[in-house]
C-alpha cells in the first residue's frame, strides 16, 4: 500500500473519533453541571489519576485477570469445541445443556462464584472465562461442524495421524469461525472484568472507578471510562494484528477467489 493510501486509511479510521472528541470538547466548555464537568477537566485530572501508583496497583492487575481469564477460556473453548463439533452423537447429547448455559447472564453468577472461590483473583478469573468461553466454544462447533467431507475423507485416506489431522486440518479449516467468537469474546471479557471488580474487590480499575463515584470524585471517574475505552481500543488492535497473521492463509484464499 503507497504512503497515501495509508495516510487515507489512517483518516478514515480516526475521523470519527476525532468528530466525537471534538463533539464532546465543545458541548462541555462551559458546563458548570457536577456531573458533567468539562472535558478539559476531566483530560486534566487523567495523569494524576492514573499514572501515580494506580497503573500498577490497578490498570496492569486488571490487564492480567483479563487476559488470563480470555486466554484460559480460548483453551476450554477450542478443545471442548473440536470435540463436540467432531462427534455427532456427543453434539446433539451436549446442545440442549450448551444453549441452556449460555443463556444465563454472566454477571448473574457472580454471587455463585463467590460462595466457591471467594473475593480473591480466582473469583475475578471465572467470571471473565464463565462469559468468554461460551463464543468460542459455539463458534468452533460451528467452524467444525462446516468442514468439508471431502477433506476428511482425504486425511484419512492418506492415513494422517491424529495430531497432524487435529492441526492442519480441523484448526486450520475452523480457524475463521473461531477468530469470530474469539473477538466476540474480548468484548465480553472487558465488561466481566470491571463487573468482577465491582464485587469485594480490593483492586482494579472497576473498583477504583466504583471508589470515584462513591466519593463524588466525578472527573476522576469520567478518567476510569475513558481509560477503559483506551484499553478496550488497544487489546482491538492488539487481537486484529493477530488475528491477521494467524488467518494469513484465509485472507489470501479469499482475496484469490474475488479476482478469479
Amino acid at each position: 500500500m503507497s504512503a497515501l493510501g495509508l495516510l487515507r486509511r489512517a483518516a478514515l479510521l480516526l475521523a470519527v473519533p476525532a468528530l466525537l472528541v471534538a463533539a464532546w470538547w465543545l458541548l462541555t466548555a462551559g458546563s458548570t453541571d457536577f456531573f458533567w464537568p468539562p472535558l478539559s477537566q476531566i483530560l486534566g485530572a487523567f495523569d494524576d489519576t492514573w499514572f501515580h501508583g494506580r497503573f500498577t496497583r490497578d490498570v496492569l492487575p486488571s490487564v492480567g485477570r483479563l487476559l488470563a481469564g480470555y486466554l484460559l477460556a480460548l483453551v476450554i473453548g477450542v478443545g471442548l469445541g473440536t470435540a463436540i463439533g467432531s462427534v455427532r452423537t456427543l453434539r446433539a447429547l451436549l446442545e440442549p445443556v450448551l444453549e441452556f448455559f449460555r443463556a444465563i447472564p454472566p454477571p448473574v453468577l457472580v454471587p455463585i462464584l463467590m460462595l466457591f472461590a471467594g473475593i480473591g483473583t480466582g473469583m475475578k478469573i471465572l467470571v471473565i472465562v464463565s462469559g468468554c468461553v461460551w463464543p468460542v466454544l459455539l463458534n468452533t462447533v460451528e467452524g467444525v461442524r462446516a468442514l468439508d467431507e471431502v477433506l476428511g475423507d482425504t486425511a484419512r485416506c492418506y492415513r494422517m495421524r491424529p495430531h497432524s489431522r487435529y492441526v492442519h486440518l480441523v484448526l486450520r479449516g475452523a480457524s475463521p469461525q473461531i477468530a469470530a467468537g474469539a473477538r466476540q469474546a474480548l468484548s465480553i471479557g472487558i465488561i466481566l472484568m470491571v463487573i468482577s471488580e465491582m464485587f469485594a474487590a480490593g483492586d482494579g480499575v472497576g473498583f477504583t472507578i466504583v471508589q470515584f463515584q462513591r466519593g463524588f470524585a466525578i472527573p476522576q471517574m469520567w478518567t476510569g471510562i475513558i481509560l477503559l475505552g483506551l484499553i478496550g481500543v488497544v487489546l482491538s488492535l492488539l487481537f486484529q494484528l493477530v488475528e491477521s497473521w494467524a488467518l494469513r492463509w484465509y485472507t489470501g484464499l479469499r482475496g484469490s477467489e474475488r479476482e478469479g
